[in-house]
């Protein structure tokens, strides 16, 4: 039985850009608790209800896919304010997708007329099925069909 778990994290278009870049996801204004859930091996989508963080203009796609690179969890000062917590990530070359079309079949959602609400906890698990229907929503074929 796998130990592997699948997991979508709520991050702006523009931070979920960011972290691409530098190889990390920051979750939840960057608190470390729900860091130390994923393990490394773990995979992680990343959702963007909007474009920048505090904007109203609305992004709604997957807009990144990545594995857990190691267990490390580590502090990054930003400012002398904020010194969020953060996780390497190996991500995955993929697509954005919509997450109007998957909704009916995402078994994550359990009300389809109020789809948004489990997105508002900014970190939380799904299971291989939401995992895979995403991945080849956003074709990551990487996943879908590893190299051999």
């Amino acid at each position: 039985m796998s130990t592997q778990r699948y997991w979508i994290a709520v991050i702006s278009q523009e931070h979920t850009l960011r972290g691409v870049a530098g190889g990390f996801t920051q979750v939840c204004h960057g608190k470390q608790a729900p860091l130390r859930r994923m393990k490394q091996g773990d995979y992680v989508v990343v959702y963007s209800p909007a474009i920048t963080m505090h904007g109203k203009e609305k992004c709604q796609a997957f807009t990144a896919i990545g594995r857990i690179k190691d267990d490390a969890i580590y502090r990054v000062a930003i400012s002398e304010q904020f010194q969020p917590f953060r996780r390497n990530v190996d991500f995955l070359e993929c697509v954005e997708c919509s997450i109007i079309p998957l909704i009916e079949h995402l078994q994550c959602i359990p009300n389809k007329k109020s789809w948004g609400f489990p997105f508002r906890f900014g970190f939380f698990e799904i299971n291989e099925h939401d995992f895979t229907l995403i991945a080849l929503g956003m074709q990551c074929y990487e996943i879908i069909r590893p190299s051999i």
